[in-house]
């Protein structure tokens, strides 16, 4: 059904269909309408047989899924930010325990310096905590990969984590096609746990493991994610034929048969990028778009044949290792060895902490890609002129000061000239 619907409503709506049996509700900007939209699904009868927890925290909220799921229940969650730091432990526990747990993250900023606005620093503080990751695009794809996560989760009995931007998804207004119930029913099929604590046939779940099979149980976690590549794929095709649209999978092209220049991102960014792509085709440049949906697992075989003809791969991530680069760039590099002719690849930080991507930085980032390369990370849209300053000021001054107060007060006293 069409419905012009803020995006975290058409969320919970989604979430609902799928008929979840405990949601653990903890609050942080920017996914609280999403766990208050159930709560109001609950409380109105829209949702039946379902146990809507508030609990005290973050580390709580996945602590009790957790628990709700070993107990063989369908269990949903969602967080952001430090939300999803305080819970760091449980995530690593819930993925290790082999639980179908899915998890809605709304992309913020993680701090400090305190930052509410979006970019993807906390989906990749967890990249590596065994959890599969699913990047969304649109609203539309939001409400799409939330349906499609609850099967795979339970299909692979992992858990998912579905990664929507902050404030330009969670909270935009349009229309959004937000399936039926009996779609969603005939779609998903009831939950039928790989592992339960049932008294009628005790078992234990979370034993102590040592030496003897810590690396096979990590390897067997692998393993799984390994399986995930395929089941995406076939989730997302099934997905469209009984759906009527194209959502999910592992990654998307567009204009890329005969790109010489292929940007690389993930996230809701990529609508910007395509409107970038669009202006310069008209220019005549040759320039596509690969989106990355699956983020974990990645898809290294298909990213890799996607990109082979072309001359150059710019990467446009919302995110930065610290003292590495881009994480997204580092993946794609990795996909990229020991190809022949492999292009030259540019990798660009973007949009931290919520700063705009705009059309005209993207223009010239891409145009620069193949005229003058660049090595190492690029920060698109760096004031050079306040970080030269903080910089000579720390050389000069040992006692000089919180670096982001520093840096407040220059832009403030000195404009945004850059």
């Amino acid at each position: 059904m069409l419905k012009q619907i803020e995006g975290s409503k058409a969320m919970a709506e989604a979430i609902a269909l799928c008929r979840p049996e405990v949601i653990c509700a903890y609050p942080i900007t920017p996914q609280t309408h999403i766990v208050e939209g159930l709560g109001e699904l609950v409380k109105d009868g829209h949702l039946t047989d379902c146990e809507y927890i508030n609990v005290e925290s973050e580390f709580a909220a996945l602590s009790v899924a957790i628990g709700a799921s070993a107990a063989g229940a369908r269990a949903y969650t969602a967080t952001a930010s430090q939300g999803l730091l305080y819970m760091a432990e449980a995530v690593y526990n819930a993925s290790g325990l082999g639980l179908p747990i899915v998890m809605t993250l709304g992309n913020r900023a993680i701090g400090a310096p305190i930052n509410i606005w979006n970019d993807h620093s906390d989906a990749m503080s967890m990249r590596d905590a065994g959890w599969i990751q699913l990047f969304a695009e649109t609203n539309q794809e939001a409400v799409d990969l939330h349906i499609q996560a609850f099967k795979l989760a339970e299909e692979l009995s992992m858990p998912v984590m579905v990664c929507v931007d902050g404030f330009i998804l969670t909270h935009a207004m349009e229309r959004i096609d937000v399936p039926e119930q009996p779609q969603v029913d005939a779609w998903l099929p009831p939950y039928d746990p790989v592992q339960v604590l049932d008294p009628a046939e005790p078992i234990s779940i979370g034993a102590m493991v040592g030496p003897e099979a810590f690396t096979e149980v990590r390897f067997l976690q692998h393993y799984k994610q390994t399986q995930a590549l395929r089941l995406i794929t076939d989730y997302a095709r099934d997905f469209e034929k009984a759906f009527g649209r194209e959502s999910g999978g592992l990654l998307r092209a567009y204009r890329v048969d005969d790109a010489d220049v292929l940007v690389v991102a993930m996230g809701s960014v990529c609508g910007t990028i395509k409107d970038v792509i669009d202006e310069m085709r008209d220019e005549g440049i040759a320039i596509g778009l690969v989106t990355i949906v699956s983020y974990r697992p990645f898809p290294t075989d298909e990213l890799r044949k996607m990109l082979a003809g072309a001359q150059d791969v710019v990467v446009v991530e919302k995110s930065i290792a610290v003292g590495v680069g881009g994480p997204l760039a580092n993946n794609v590099d990795m996909a990229l060895r020991n190809l022949p002719d492999a292009p030259r690849l540019h990798s660009a930080v973007a949009g931290l902490g919520g700063r705009p991507i705009t059309k005209p930085s993207l223009h010239r980032l891409f145009r620069q890609a193949s005229v003058q390369p660049w090595e190492g990370t690029h920060f698109l849209d760096l004031n050079e002129r306040i970080v030269g300053r903080e910089i000579h000021t720390t050389r000069k001054k040992r006692r000089s000061g919180p670096t982001a107060e520093n840096l407040l007060r220059r832009l403030a006293t000195e404009g945004d000239a850059r």
